[in-house]
Parts: structure tokens; sequence; C-alpha cells
């Protein structure tokens, strides 16, 4: 092992540095950025700064023959090429930081005597006879997709692939660390740049570590990047496949092929997993749900009769998958060949692991669009159901979902299972998640796990659904509890009651000649723990006169219970300030002078600007007539106005007999 610490400049001096094909991409994000600009900006000028160790293994000269474009720096420049099995995030954060002071700089400047030019070409790249070839210091194996967005992206330099740059989460995130960096150097001038460079080049410090050949890298890497921003389970699965790929007694070009294989399903997965930006989706959810439906018959069994130990099984797969796939599944002790005729086949073949790959390929296209419908290839009413549920919240079904759309094709089927499991998860929120009719949120992954094994027809599957959903929605039982919650409660916690009203304020949008969005389902649920775009009219904490007076033959519980019930609701289509919240009726309609009122909002804001007055019995009709929607647009049958008083907790209206004639 080498001891000696090197700077910066000193690393990159006849060396190349590539990212090999099992490591991740760039993980860092804005909060790592952050620690590492603090760390340069408290950094003092006569000291340095340790970055840890670079843990380096030497390129294979066989992987060598892949990198044409190298070859003469290689052999007449002498520079020797390495692969980084730990410590590439610091490395690639300070080359992305390097490459934004070089576009800081103007073109005929210099730092500490150092042109534009001279520094890319320690650090970036160098050129054969100032000719068009490139061979790049530092960057990703070609088959990597972020090998073509750091060069074209990052370095700003000319692609010559004909394939335009796949989008990933690692892409992104190097994107991101751009424009984080350029950012903060716009307000430098020349001379704390000059003081800035002179930090990164000569004041951190890395250790390199050489792995010997007698080390197993892959083993040396799964172990290593446990440190810092631990790796995704998704991000370990690839390194074990490669490493597998590695350990099987077949010809040359089989495990080249296998390789390969691996190496364009993960290009695959993260491009979809990064490819809408604003909403990347997480690798372990992925992971996860495709492990339910390949492995979740193997898994789970069939063999219910100790279903205590059953039902401890299903909800701990979220843990357990991890330890399946890793420690079970995938290691090598499956793929040991057999040592005499008597002894059982290996568990493991390369087909079993090209398959495994190739599924993963496949289902994350049609993954991404359950969880992106509105960039997706389906119906209008696909699209429109699965917008519901991402909503409403699709953690627990979209295991089945998955399965479900890889067996049935046909849409009108679809629709008719995603409006019965909208329906479902409603109900689940009106129960606060108390289970009825054995009908939990884990009994999804059962269905799930019988139609992606074929145990279980989708059409079956609809069926059995629409019968334990009819049977809910008749049970007293349910109804009592729903009730009583409510009743005590309000409405205001119900963890419902910004889906309900986003679905009341839709259908209002629906019945308008036009059909503009005034609320952004992203901005009503900016902080999900937070109510501030949920309003109350009359106000939690009315102490204007023109509240207390309306509402002072009321006790305080009746008012509490007016305050909290459904009808003193509304969705608001932004968030107003919070001395809109405690002003008389009149001020928060709105007016030509003051544009934040109720006239300027949501359709729902608009409706209650059309009433004259808020009182406790506009409260009572508004709630009546939300729930008339709920029973119209969930298919329920709540009860009669007696029942759904009670429901609002407002039933002290009628007895009392504080109703208008």
């Amino acid at each position: 092992m080498q001891t000696d610490l090197f700077t910066v400049s000193k690393l990159f001096t006849e060396r190349l540095f590539r990212i090999p094909d099992y490591q991740r991409g760039y993980a860092w994000t804005e909060k790592q950025l952050k620690d590492y600009w603090a760390d340069l900006q408290q950094l003092e000028i006569d000291k340095s700064h340790y970055l840890g160790v670079l843990t380096l293994e030497d390129v294979p000269v066989e992987r060598l023959r892949e990198w044409p474009e190298d070859r003469w720096i290689i052999t007449s420049k002498g520079y020797a090429p390495f692969y980084v099995v730990d410590g590439q995030q610091r490395l690639t954060t300070t080359i992305v930081l390097i490459q934004a002071i070089t576009e800081t700089m103007a073109e005929d400047s210099k730092l500490n005597y150092t042109s534009v030019e001279e520094i890319k070409r320690k650090f970036l790249w160098d050129s054969k006879d100032n000719g068009i070839s490139r061979s790049y210091i530092f960057g990703y194996e070609k088959d990597n997709p972020s090998y073509e967005f750091l060069k074209t992206y990052i370095f700003g330099e000319s692609s010559t692939s004909s394939s335009t740059p796949q989008d990933t989460i690692y892409t992104h995130n190097l994107a991101r660390a751009k424009a984080y960096f350029l950012e903060r150097l716009s307000s430098l001038n020349i001379d704390e740049l000059q003081v800035l460079y002179k930090k990164i080049t000569q004041q951190l410090l890395f250790n390199i570590y050489a792995i010997s050949k007698e080390v197993d890298v892959f083993v040396a890497f799964e172990t290593m990047n446990n440190r810092g921003k631990p790796l995704s389970h998704l991000e370990l699965l690839k390194n074990r496949l490669i490493y597998l790929s590695t350990k099987f007694d077949v010809e040359d070009y089989e495990r080249v092929a296998l390789r390969s294989a691996i190496n364009e399903s993960w290009k695959s997965v993260y491009h979809y997993l990064g490819k809408n930006k604003d909403n990347p989706l997480d690798d372990d959810f992925f992971l996860r749900n495709h492990f339910l439906l390949y492995f979740g018959k193997d898994f789970f069994g069939d063999d219910e009769s100790n279903f205590r130990a059953y039902r401890m099984l299903r909800r701990g797969y979220k843990v357990a998958y991890k330890e399946f796939l890793l420690e079970a599944h995938f290691t090598t002790r499956n793929i040991e060949q057999k040592k005499a005729a008597t002894e059982e086949p290996a568990r493991l073949s390369t087909r079993d692991i090209y398959t495994y790959a190739q599924n993963l390929k496949q289902s994350v296209e049609l993954w991404y669009q359950i969880l992106n419908p509105r960039d997706s290839k389906f119906s209008k009413d696909e699209e429109r159901w699965l917008d519901k549920l991402n909503r409403l919240g699709i953690e627990y079904v979209a295991p089945l979902l998955m399965a479900f759309f890889q067996k049935q094709k046909t849409p009108s089927v679809r629709v008719e299972l995603l409006k019965i499991v909208e329906q479902f998860i409603f109900m689940n929120q009106l129960l606060r998640y108390r289970n009825y009719m054995d009908m939990d949120p884990y009994t999804f992954i059962d269905l799930a796990t019988k139609v992606s094994a074929g145990q279980s027809a989708p059409d079956r599957i609809v069926k059995e659904l629409k019968s334990k959903l009819d049977s809910m929605k008749s049970n007293r039982d349910v109804w009592k509890y729903v009730e009583k919650n409510f009743r005590n409660g309000g409405f205001y916690e119900w963890p419902g009651i910004k889906y309900f009203l986003y679905e009341y304020d839709l259908s209002l949008r629906l019945q308008t000649k036009t059909d503009r969005e005034k609320i952004r389902w992203e901005d009503f649920v900016e902080d999900p723990n937070d109510h501030h775009t949920v309003e109350h009219i009359y106000p939690q904490r009315p102490r204007k006169k023109c509240w207390t007076d309306k509402f002072s033959k009321f006790n305080p519980k009746e008012r509490s219970a007016l305050r909290h019930s459904l009808g003193n609701l509304v969705p608001l289509s932004r968030a107003k300030n919070s001395s809109f919240q405690n002003k008389c009726f009149d001020d928060k309609k709105g007016s030509a002078k003051n544009k934040i009122g109720f006239r300027y909002g949501s359709y729902a804001e608009n409706e209650i600007a059309t009433k004259r007055d808020w009182t406790a019995e506009e409260i009572a009709d508004r709630g009546l007539s939300l729930l008339d929607f709920m029973e119209g647009r969930w298919e329920l049958t709540i009860g009669d106005r007696g029942r759904k008083l009670r429901m609002l907790g407002l039933d002290f209206m009628q007895t009392k007999g504080r109703r208008r004639p």
C-alpha cells in the first residue's frame, strides 16, 4: 500500500482514471456539494485538507483492448490506466469544479500562470499532435451512459456518437453539480478564483491505495462503497451480477456477453428511473417490487398453514428481499460446479442471470409509465386513473398494477381494476388505515404474486376485488367506525382530506366551459405534513367581531366541531399568508382591489365566493353537499341526512333546532 499523500495536481500526473462498469454513477446531491464547498471556503491558505483514500485498480490488459482512443497516450506518453474502486464521488466533484472554473475564466486569462488550455490538458483531456482525437484523463467506460454526458454536457466537448446521451439519475446529479458550482463561482473575481484553484490543486490531499491482484476487487467495492453515501441495493446488485459473470466455468465469449447484457439492462433501468427530472424514481422501490413479481411465488410459497408466520414474512418483505437477492440467491456458492455425478447441479447458470437481467430491463419501462402516466403509451382513461392512484399513494398497489398490466393488455379491463383499487385505497383512508374484511394493503401483494405466477387470471382478480369492495361498503361496522372517527376528530387531520378536496375541485372544473387547471397537485401537496393549502373559512382562531358574533350562540365544543367540519374546509390554489386566515368573510371572498381572495382561487374557492355570508348553516349545508359528492364519486351509501350530520360532527345543528326553516 502506498501511504504518500498526493495533491490533486500530482494525482493527475501521467495517470488515466476510469469509473468501471460495476461502479455506480455520480450520486452526490446538494447536501454533499454544500459540504464540499464549505470545506474549501473554510480551508486556510497555508493548510491542507485530507479528502481520504483513493482506491485504484490496474486496468486488466484485456480491458485495454476496448480503449483504442487511449492507446496512444498509454504507449507513447506512459500514462498508467486505473479503475477508481473507491473515491469516485470526491474525484468526480473535483473535476466538475475544475471544469466550471475554466468556463468562468476568460479564454485568454490565466490562473496562477496557467492558461485555460493548460488546465484542461492536465485534468480533463489531452490530444494527439493537437489533432481531433481526444483522450480523457478522467471519465467513465464507454458503455456507461454517463460517459457521453460527461464529455458533452459537462466538459462541453463535441460528441462523436450518433446516439443521444441517456438521462439517468446519475447524469442529473452531474448536471446539478456543475450548475451548483457555476452559480457560486459567478460572484468570484479573478483573485478569488486563483486562491480557490490553488486550494483545489495544491491543498486537497488523497492517499492512493492500489488493490493487489490477490484482492477480489468486486468484494472490495461492496465493502468500501458502503462508507459515505450508502449504495442502493440496485447498485450493489449490479456489482454482484457482474462479479458472478466472471466466476462461471464457460467460454470467454459467454462471460463477455453476460457482462454486456447486465450493463445494458442497468443502462435501461437507470434511464427510466431518472427520466423524469422532477420526480426521479427510487432505486430500491423498483427493485423490491420487481422482486415480488419475479421471485414472489418462491419467496412466499403456497403453504399458508402457519398464518401468523406467513403474515410476518409478508410484512417483512421490504427487508427480506435484500437478504434474498444478495445473501441467498445471487451468491458464488450457487454457481459452484458439482464435484461428483451424485451432487446437485449448480442453482445458478449464465442463463438464469441473463434472464433475470433481461426481465429487469423489460419491466422498468412499464414501471416508469405506471408512475408517470402522463408520459406513457396508455389510453386517456388509463392515464387519468393512474394519475389518481399516484396522488392517493401507490406504494402497496404498485406490484399488482405491474403484474396486471403485464398480463392484461385490454385498456377497458385495466381501467376497471384501477377504479376498484382507487376505491379500496379511498375506503382505507376513510377508515384511517384500520383493516376490515381481511383486506389490508398487503393483500395486494398476495394478489400481485398470484397474477405474476399465473395462478390467478386478471379478470378473476377484478371480480374478487369487486366482491370484497362491495362487502366492505355494505358493512355497518365499517360505517359506524368511520362516523365515530370523523365525529370525534373532524376532517382537517384526516389523511385523505387533500385528495378528497382536490377531486371535488376537479369535478367542478369539469363542469365549467373552460378546462383551466387552477390547482397543481404537486403544489397542493408540496409538504404532505403541512395543511397550508387547506383553508378554514371560519377561522381556527376567530378573534374578529365579524366571526365571534355569528358563532356566539354555540358552546366551545360546538364551535370547534364547526371549524374542523368538512363543509368549512376549502382547497386553496395557492397558499395564502397567515393574515388572510383571520379576515372577515367579505374580505376573504376578495374584490377588484383584493385579488388574493376566493374569487381568484380554485373552483371550490370560486363556489364559496358566491355565498353572501358564512355561518353555521352554510357550513352544514356545504358539508352535506360534499358528502353527497363523496357518495356519488366513490359509489358509497353513507346514509340519510341525520347520519351525515353525525359524520360531520354537526348533529347538534338538528337536535337543538338551529337549522334555518
